[in-house]
């Protein structure tokens, strides 16, 4: 099994070149699975691990975070990207200690958000929080991966004009990846990709009804993709179909569509092999 730090090189070597994707699973079952499909890295979806806690996005306390964050990234043999939501602090000297804490589970990369509770922060404040996240890592070694995300299209704080000039301030504070969550035309892709060039660009595709494809994405200059929540989504509503028509029609043919248990059992059994002395 790779170390830590063969996984921070690795993830690091990632965003050189090309375009990969890195899916979110919210549980060591999911990680595993993931890494069985040939996916070269993944990251956390704090929407996806929040609902498994039975708790709202954005709900999870970091102590409870952090416990996850090192489940994850010791779960498989793949680098671990945190979404780490505001670092669960406004102040720099709290994002300073909550990035210290994150990079001390393992994580290969961590993202800092540039608001709270669907409010930006000032852009000076925003591009302040990086350089103090910055400076964590860097004291830390500097081997992890930073991701500077700007939130304003995602909860309709701002334009693109705007997302972009915040995206270029937080790449000239340290960020080595940039991520706006909620662009999704060819147009908005590209602007922001050729914006921030030759820093790497994590683009979101949470919805089957944006119809880009890898390949599409790869052309336009992305550098990796994420799904956020949207595999534990999947999930949830599957059984939430499945549980309803149990409990309202009391029928259980939607049990047909299940994942058969004979193969989860082999892959799991192969992958305890494989981890056991």
């Amino acid at each position: 099994m790779p170390t830590i730090a063969d996984k921070r090189k690795t993830f690091r070597e990632l965003h050189r070149s090309g375009c990969f994707v890195i899916p979110n699973p919210w549980d060591v079952g999911s990680a595993r699975y993931l890494q069985h499909l040939g996916f070269k890295a993944i990251a956390s979806t704090s929407a996806g691990f929040a609902f498994a806690q039975g708790r709202p996005d954005g709900a999870v306390p970091r102590d409870m975070m952090l416990e996850h964050l090192f489940e994850l990234a010791h779960a498989s043999d793949l680098p671990l990207n945190a979404d780490y939501e505001n670092c669960y602090a406004d102040d720099l000297a709290g994002v300073g200690e909550s990035v210290k804490l994150a990079i001390e589970t393992g994580v290969s990369g961590l993202s800092i958000e540039d608001g709270v509770e669907r409010t930006l922060y000032a852009v000076d404040d925003a591009v302040a929080r990086v350089r103090a996240a910055r400076a964590a890592i860097d004291k830390a070694g500097g081997d992890v991966l930073l991701v500077g995300r700007c939130e304003g299209i995602l909860w309709g704080r701002c334009a693109l004009d705007e997302t972009i000039a915040r995206l270029k301030a937080y790449a000239n504070a340290g960020a080595d990846c940039l991520y706006s969550p909620g662009i999704k035309t060819r147009e908005e892709i590209a602007a922001v990709v050729n914006a921030v060039a030759p820093k790497p660009v994590n683009l979101l595709m949470s919805s089957g009804a944006n119809p880009l494809t890898v390949s599409d994405l790869a052309a336009l200059g992305v550098r990796r993709i994420s799904v956020g929540g949207a595999l534990a989504r999947v999930g949830w509503g599957s059984v939430m179909r499945v549980a309803q028509q149990i409990a309202h029609e009391g029928r259980f043919d939607g049990l047909n569509d299940s994942a058969p248990g004979a193969e989860l059992n082999g892959l799991f059994r192969d992958d305890l092999k494989q981890r056991t002395p």
